[in-house]
């Protein structure tokens, strides 16, 4: 509990709100305390006649109810926790920060102060969580509970039937909890389930005769039923949350990320991983209410970590590379990347293969629009007839020879393509043959 929670109990009327805040436990407790009356007592001792039958039921019985409220006493007296001091603003700085002028300077001074502490949500206008009333810098996950008059982490909820928040520390023991109290429920059901239909067979006179033995059975089957009914949508409800590693508060209003922004599956690692978060690595405490979840309450593995884990591995996930798509509004990407080229300003025809000849007087960008020159026009038009009728043609004499700027290594022709430019040689395998209608024209 924080520390204004116990101001108040010092005042009368403090006092008489701790009080009223357990009358749900000590409701739950009685509701508890009779129905073990009901079921050892007159449906076991007194109305069972199979005494090897009634102590398996017995047996069974203690072991569900001994984990239930194992459970529910833990997550009762399980406490909220402290935040550290290391987390609280200094009175100095919480002046300044109210005294501020604008909300950008808050939003600095939060910043500055946060800047060392493990935090990644923020607010709507992108600043660093603060309480108000607790004056601390509020962890990931953590919000001030106005009945427990305090931060709490990882705050699930406050639940009135347990007089406490569900949060970090007990949310494991709330879990199980619910799901004890179903399987109680489920169990006193189905075991009275005979004696509830003998009920309505039998007469009045018979029925007289049996004393109330008989309606303590009958009404320990409605209220078993009537608890498991409510118990099942509530226990089915936490283990998604479980799987999918979000709090109540969260399934209502996503998270805010430094990088992201709000994010419901933020904190998603995937359904083993999440469970284990709150149930713990060794699967011989997953059933049993002692605290076994992973971390430490104020830091919490997202979403985005494990995706960069994933990807450092030889076998990256695709969801991970982003958009691969490509906009057409942008230009064509061709041009882009011949234009982000480096431009070879040294003449390293030498070393040049005949398929690798790079003019140094024409910009890369400058490739794909050079134009026939007007003087071979008529004979690329020719020519350009020729393969449509599909006639060969005469290789021999090379075209567009009559400038050098058109010319390649060693005064042979070049052939402009998509990518590069190659020269006709005498060794070109193509010699004698004209080449497919690819684009592929001669200069």
């Amino acid at each position: 509990m924080g520390n204004d929670d116990h101001r108040r109990r010092k005042t009368p009327c403090g006092f008489c709100m701790a009080v009223f805040k357990w009358i749900p436990v000590l409701f739950i407790t009685a509701v508890i305390a009779w129905s073990y009356y009901a079921y050892v007592v007159e449906l076991c001792i007194r109305n069972s006649e199979n005494r090897i039958g009634m102590i398996f039921m017995l047996l069974f019985y203690h072991l569900f109810l001994t984990l239930f409220m194992w459970s529910y006493w833990r997550t009762i007296m399980t406490s909220v926790g402290r935040i550290p001091d290391q987390w609280r603003i200094p009175d100095e700085e919480v002046s300044r920060l109210f005294r501020a002028d604008s909300p950008d300077t808050q939003k600095r001074i939060l910043n500055n102060f946060a800047r060392d502490l493990p935090v990644t949500n923020r607010t709507m206008n992108g600043s660093v969580r603060f309480c108000e009333k607790c004056k601390i810098i509020k962890p990931d996950r953590a919000h001030h509970c106005s009945v427990c008059s305090c931060c709490v982490l990882k705050m699930d909820h406050h639940c009135p039937w347990v007089n406490n928040c569900v949060n970090f520390y007990n949310y494991k023991y709330f879990v199980l909890f619910l799901g004890y109290a179903l399987v109680y429920c489920l169990y006193v059901a189905f075991t009275s389930l005979h004696d509830f239909v003998e009920f309505w067979k039998v007469g009045a006179g018979q029925l007289n005769a049996s004393g109330m033995g008989r309606f303590h059975i009958l009404f320990l089957f409605f209220i078993a039923i009537m608890f498991a009914i409510s118990l099942v949508s509530l226990f089915g409800y936490h283990i998604y949350l479980v799987l999918v590693n979000r709090t109540t508060l969260e399934s209502f209003r996503a998270p805010i990320f430094r990088v992201g922004g709000p994010d419901k599956n933020g904190y998603n690692l995937g359904r083993y991983a999440n469970f284990c978060e709150v149930f713990g690595d060794d699967w011989q405490y997953w059933f049993l209410p002692v605290f076994s979840s992973r971390g430490d309450g104020y830091s919490y593995p997202t979403s985005s970590d494990q995706s960069r884990v994933s990807t450092s591995s030889p076998t990256q996930r695709y969801d991970a590379m982003g958009d691969t798509t490509t906009s057409r509004l942008d230009g064509n990407p061709t041009d882009k990347l011949i234009g982000a080229s480096p431009l070879d300003t040294t003449n390293h025809h030498h070393n040049q293969s005949p398929h690798q000849v790079r003019s140094t007087s024409v910009l890369p960008t400058q490739l794909l629009q050079i134009q026939p020159p007007s003087t071979c026009r008529d004979e690329l038009n020719e020519r350009q007839q020729k393969l449509a009728n599909g006639q060969s043609l005469d290789c021999s004499t090379p075209a567009a020879m009559s400038s050098p700027d058109e010319r390649g290594v060693n005064g042979a022709a070049v052939y402009i393509e998509m990518i590069g430019d190659h020269p006709l040689t005498s060794a070109d395998p193509a010699k004698g043959f004209p080449r497919p209608p690819n684009g592929d024209l001669p200069v």
